[in-house]
């Protein structure tokens, strides 16, 4: 009965877990780092491996991510070339724009307050044909290549740069007509864009009346906005206000017309 017992097959399964429990227990006490000396390098290759494999998908990302931005950045080029070429045609026509009368069209590069009050700097000058005296025109925003009304003259000439003295600078003046009955009359500048003149108090001017001026045409320059009146005097002054805005004037056509001012 006993030897039965002990040939048993539960009997020698059990007999080999304690031996193996033994085993280990006595291993552990003898070389308690065993296990870890055995299995640091699969551990350490196993983290070398992830590394390596984040590495190379970040590198991957990191490719993908520039190819889009060179490719967004390439597109963004073109797209400014494009526009450069479409501003160069548009500047060459613009330059090379000339206007009945001998006009010569050229772009104001500074005005005030970067330039002295009442004068525009232009981009032309004695190369381009423009000379001391010339009158110009303003060009009135969309009309691009039609000269408006008269705003100054040229009083200052570089090979490449002139500078127009606006009407209404102190000191300048230029002959005129106001009313139905086209009523002659000399137009004074009284600076920062404003002009006066004097007429009779019998020619019944008022606020709101048309100032015209000499050119190619009747060419309206300006509108009266008020009307100064002294009761002892038989004149009254009209204050004039510019037809267009003399300081956001960006193209200006220039003309020998002829006309001598005062």
């Amino acid at each position: 009965m006993r030897n039965a017992l002990l040939s048993s097959t539960n009997f020698s399964w059990g007999a080999y877990a304690l031996i193996f429990a033994v085993f280990i227990l006595l291993l552990r006490l003898l070389a308690p780092n065993l296990f870890w000396t055995v299995f640091a390098p699969v551990f350490r290759a196993s983290d070398s491996l992830s590394m390596e494999s984040r590495a190379l998908v970040s590198i991957f990302s990191d490719k993908a991510k520039l190819a889009s931005e060179i490719e967004k950045l390439a597109g963004e080029n073109a797209e400014l070339a494009l526009q450069n070429q479409s501003l160069i045609k548009k500047f060459e026509s613009l330059s090379k724009l000339a206007v009945s009368a001998g006009g010569i069209a050229a772009g104001v590069v500074a005005r005030p307050p970067a330039s002295p009050y009442d004068t525009l700097v232009l981009a032309k000058g004695s190369d381009d044909g423009i000379a001391l005296g010339m009158m110009a025109f303003a060009v009135p925003a969309g009309r691009q290549g039609e000269g408006g009304p008269p705003i100054g003259v040229i009083s200052s000439v570089s090979n490449n740069f002139s500078r127009a003295t606006l009407f209404s600078a102190p000191g300048m003046t230029m002959n005129g007509w106001i009313g139905k009955n086209n009523l002659p009359l000399a137009i004074n500048g009284a600076g920062a864009g404003a002009m006066n003149a004097s007429v009779s108090r019998s020619a019944g001017i008022t606020a709101g009346d048309i100032v015209y001026a000499p050119g190619p045409g009747m060419l309206p320059v300006g509108i009266v906005v008020r009307v100064d009146s002294d009761p002892t005097s038989p004149s009254v002054t009209l204050r004039i206000m510019p037809a267009l805005n003399l300081f956001s004037v960006a193209w200006v056509v220039i003309r020998d017309t002829g006309i001598s001012l005062p």
